[in-house]
């Protein structure tokens, strides 16, 4: 009997992913173009949260926003009236963005002109982990009810993210959410992760997370 051939598929799919982030990556540097892949849970606040850095960043560096769903354009026309550059990307039913579909959003959004690009990735914290989309810092949001323990679950997520941000610190006092369990938890996945622990309906902590944002930024366009 003849030996069945096994291709890995995910595999090789991931590899070369990879391989088209990189030059992505390098082409973006290039032009002075730094891209932030911001990933959350729904309802972390994740569109908040933009906005909040938005206004902060706006008339300091050139913004441009891409907005990723599986559907509807909302967070897009949310992003616009803030006076920023944007287009929102239909997934088609894809839990997440990769390479390829990062590049495709960028030469529709047109960024040339733009020192950020923050692709606001599809609420979820599987897929996006897993896929490279060229962007030079991953950042990731959690929030405050949806508790300190989610590294132990989804640990792949916590180990990529350059920056955390703990958003909804306001409600802490209603929730059993201990932050120093949640600053153990992470520090033994990714003992390099910057943590801003935020509120982005009061503003709370918000200038410490796009301070660091901007001089990253800074950093990369030189």
């Amino acid at each position: 009997m003849n030996d069945v051939r096994i291709i890995e598929v995910k595999e090789n799919v991931l590899a070369d992913n990879d391989k088209e982030a990189q030059i992505l990556r390098e082409k973006l540097h290039s032009k002075k173009t730094f891209l932030m892949n911001l990933m959350s849970s729904p309802g972390s606040g994740k569109t908040t949260t933009l906005l909040r850095t938005i206004e902060s960043l706006k008339d300091k560096i050139r913004i441009g926003i891409m907005e990723a769903d599986i559907d509807s354009d909302v967070d897009a026309k949310k992003v616009a009236d803030a006076g920023v550059k944007s287009i929102q990307l239909h997934t088609g039913g894809m839990c997440h963005l990769d390479a390829a579909m990062t590049e495709q959003g960028l030469n529709e959004l047109g960024c040339d002109d733009l020192d950020l690009v923050v692709l606001e990735n599809v609420g979820n914290l599987i897929c996006p982990a897993e896929f490279d989309t060229g962007a030079a810092k991953n950042v990731m949001i959690l929030s405050v009810p949806e508790g300190h323990d989610k590294p132990l679950k989804y640990p792949l997520m916590f180990s990529k993210v350059d920056a955390l941000i703990i958003n909804k610190i306001d409600v802490m006092p209603y929730f059993d959410f201990d932050m120093e369990k949640l600053r153990e938890y992470v520090g033994n996945l990714n003992k390099n992760v910057k943590i801003f622990p935020i509120s982005a309906k009061s503003g709370e902590g918000v200038k410490d997370w796009t301070d660091w944002l901007l001089g990253e930024v800074q950093s990369h366009n030189k």
